[in-house]
């Protein structure tokens, strides 16, 4: 059976659809997972999805990924981008290589969102892209789980 690949989805995720529709867009997080789990389905790979507005209860989501054998996360951490380094140091203790998602463009707003304790140790960070970036983000896990390389990604194990 292949790999499960799970999306983290931080504070105010909730409220995709209807929170600053000219920044964030109309989908709504339920249709976000609906999208991914269709197609991490059609591509043989189980996948579960998970949104808290709680710091402990997204360090604990990743340490369950990393106790469950998961191959990829999908994470968009929200504002805990720019603060949490508990969110940090939870994926560099549990080693489950994970994709930073925004769907803003971080950099072409307020100076404090260009700073993220994540991308790092992120295999990829996708910002800027509306809600593909989650698609984006799936095709890029589920091709390296496949052993499938991509360009500009070579290298990766070594960084």
């Amino acid at each position: 059976m292949s790999k499960p690949i799970w999306a983290i989805h931080g504070p105010n995720l909730n409220l995709l659809g209807s929170r600053e529709p000219e920044i964030y867009g109309r989908t709504t997080l339920a249709e976000i997972d609906r999208g991914l789990a269709r197609h991490a389905a059609g591509r043989g790979h189980p996948f579960a999805s998970f949104q808290s507005n709680h710091e402990g209860a997204i360090v604990d989501r990743i340490h369950a990924a990393g106790q469950s054998g998961v191959g990829y996360i999908l994470i968009n951490p929200g504002a805990f981008t720019h603060t949490s380094v508990a969110i940090r140091d939870a994926f560099a203790a549990v080693a489950v290589p994970f994709v930073e998602i925004h769907i803003s463009n971080v950099h072409r707003r307020e100076s404090f969102r260009r700073r993220s304790y994540l991308s790092d140790l992120a295999e990829g960070v996708i910002t800027g892209l509306g809600t593909q970036g989650y698609r984006l983000a799936l095709e890029f896990a589920i091709d390296r789980l496949e052993g499938v390389d991509w360009p500009g990604a070579a290298g990766l194990e070594q960084a």
